[in-house]
């Protein structure tokens, strides 16, 4: 199993248009084969000291995959082509982290 933290950063101001195009897609990728998790996050207050925001531009998606090649399907799946374009406009950039328990 893997773990995915992908930090996407939003046009400023369209973070609700992205993550209603983004829920749309949610089910379709947990259909996929390896799929185990797969959310969208965002800062909430807590009041914990050491929390660092990510800001009101940025979506956290948090994943949970069964390998590397199921992570990699997903990445080339047809319904993710789509996805990418019609987010395009919507998304300044993206960061990828992939992660193994320890």
């Amino acid at each position: 199993m893997i773990h995915v933290i992908a930090t996407i950063d939003v046009t400023a101001g369209r973070r609700e248009e992205f993550l209603t195009a983004f829920r749309e897609l949610v089910p379709k990728v947990k259909a996929e084969d390896g799929c185990i998790e797969y959310g969208p996050a965002i800062d909430t207050d807590s009041g914990i000291p050491a929390q660092q925001r990510k800001g009101d531009d940025v979506v956290t998606v948090i994943e949970k995959w069964e390998s590397v090649a199921a992570l990699t399907a997903h990445l080339d799946a047809p319904h993710m082509q789509e996805y990418r374009g019609q987010v395009k406009d919507l998304v300044k950039g993206m960061t990828l982290h992939v992660l193994k328990p320890a």
